[in-house]
């Protein structure tokens, strides 16, 4: 999406994290070389508390210069538009305020640049075909919608302008981690920081559920995993002996979601690797040209053609082949998993103990089962913010009942079955040091970053050209951009 999560107004205090240090995340301005415009024509005055587009007699003026970067009168109101295209609740938030957060999103990109931070081109290409798959899936591939809105002639020029934004969004990105990649808090510290929270201030926290699963998954038979291998090697000696075309087997035969684009992959990087081990080493000790022979990941069986090798890049395709599951297999899982539950609910064995004998899942079974939150990494999910499919499932169990069986896939498996409960509640509550700490920890961290930030940012400023124009100077920005 192009609208990441953020956080636009924010107060001061100790365990709330201030705009400043979030604004990676919110959209970052089309960049455009012009020459920078003296501010001469009359510019009629804009209320501060709206985000209404400005009325101005010029056709689409330079709004600020930071650095290498220009900030354009139409950069703020594309922005605007795209907020709210997102749902965006903008009436608390001043024009001011968003100005002002792309005025900092050019300071960090700026600055990286300065700093010779390097761009991640394929995590940016990849970003941009997201972003615009992700537009046209909510406007029924609205195309010529989407390029007006841009106002771009061809699918190639809006690709390389949004190419472009997400390169300075990434910079940014990059230069904020290496102002607080370092900073770490030690536990006086944490404690520090809670106990300068007023009594009367300290956050609430909502609801929290413990959860835990078994997962079994239907296995499968070496007849079927030969089967593949077979076929993928018929595949590399069509191709070798007698020409067949790999792009046209692709996209006939593959199971992967490349196969439309015939195979092809984002461009791999020896310094920069995105694929799960067995992908690369396979892929890095082949020769330009070379088509590999069948190889197994986690995903299926592969065979890769290696195109081009550009240095340290690598361009793939490739052909993936996910064993079939027979009827028998399922049904085995399937018994398999009602066998467990009921030995749960008879009491024979607790859910632990059946989670470390039975399930599937190395990531959970050696914890008993206990899911682990990906963001705060602990064992608790608030009720709130658990996503939709998860709270679909346990949303009426009851402290220590077991879910019925549940059918479920993911991306290596078509199939797997679960079960899931609840095994711990904490209601919602004042925030408790002991009891905490891992959220507190995680805010007085955010409370340090914030700080050193801030720091970097008022250095920097002083050191960067920035000009401010027309109505802009009127802003009470919180920081000197107008280095007054």
């Amino acid at each position: 999406m192009i609208l990441q999560q953020m956080l636009l107004k924010t107060i001061h205090s100790k365990f709330t994290i201030k705009a400043a240090f979030l604004l990676c995340f919110i959209s970052v301005s089309m960049i455009n070389a012009q020459e920078i415009i003296d501010d001469e024509a009359p510019q009629v005055e804009q209320p501060k508390d709206t985000v209404a587009p400005a009325t101005r007699i010029k056709a689409d003026g330079v709004a600020a210069v930071v650095g290498d970067f220009i900030i354009l009168e139409s950069d703020l109101d594309r922005e605007i538009a795209q907020l709210k295209a997102q749902g965006a609740d903008l009436k608390d938030i001043t024009r001011c305020e968003l100005f002002g957060s792309l005025l900092e999103s050019k300071l960090y990109a700026h600055q990286a640049i300065q700093d010779s931070i390097l761009v991640n081109e394929l995590y940016i290409s990849q970003n941009t075909e997201q972003q615009i798959q992700g537009i046209l899936a909510q406007t029924q591939g609205d195309m010529q919608g989407l390029l007006d809105f841009y106002k771009k002639d061809s699918e190639e020029a809006l690709r390389e302008e949004m190419n472009e934004i997400n390169k300075n969004r990434y910079l940014a990105s990059e230069m904020q981690a290496k102002v607080t990649g370092d900073i770490e808090v030690t536990p006086e510290e944490v404690r520090t920081f809670f106990n300068d929270i007023p009594e009367d201030e300290r956050p609430i926290f909502g609801t929290e559920l413990k959860l835990a699963q078994i997962v079994v998954i239907p296995e499968v038979t070496e007849d079927a995993k030969q089967a593949v291998i077979d076929r993928l090697k018929e595949f590399k000696r069509d191709i070798e002996e007698n020409g067949a075309s790999f792009v046209t087997k692709a996209i006939f035969y593959s199971d992967d979601g490349s196969k439309s684009d015939g195979g092809k992959l984002p461009t791999m990087n020896r310094k920069q690797p995105r694929m799960v081990k067995e992908f690369r080493d396979v892929v890095f000790s082949m020769q330009e040209g070379e088509i590999s022979e069948p190889f197994e990941t986690d995903f299926g069986y592969h065979i890769v053609l290696l195109e081009k090798i550009r240095g340290q890049e690598y361009d793939v395709r490739h052909i993936l082949l996910r064993p079939e599951l027979t009827q028998e297999a399922i049904q085995k899982a399937k018994d398999e998993i009602d066998e467990v539950r009921a030995k749960i609910i008879d009491g024979s064995l607790t859910f632990a103990e059946a989670a470390r004998e039975f399930s599937d899942e190395k990531e959970t079974k050696y914890e008993g089962g206990q899911l682990t939150n990906p963001v705060t990494q602990d064992f608790n999910f608030e009720l709130t913010r658990i996503e939709p499919e998860l709270y679909s499932q346990i949303q009426d169990l009851k402290d220590g009942e077991i879910s019925e069986v549940l059918q479920d896939e993911d991306r290596v498996n078509r199939i797997k079955f679960k079960i899931l409960t609840v095994t711990d509640r904490i209601d919602d509550h004042k925030a408790d040091f002991a009891k905490d700490y891992l959220k507190i920890k995680n805010l007085a961290l955010q409370d340090k970053q914030v700080q050193a930030i801030a720091k970097w940012q008022k250095e920097t400023i002083v050191d960067t050209y920035i000009k401010i124009n027309g109505e802009y100077r009127d802003c009470d920005f919180q920081s000197n951009w107008l280095k007054k």
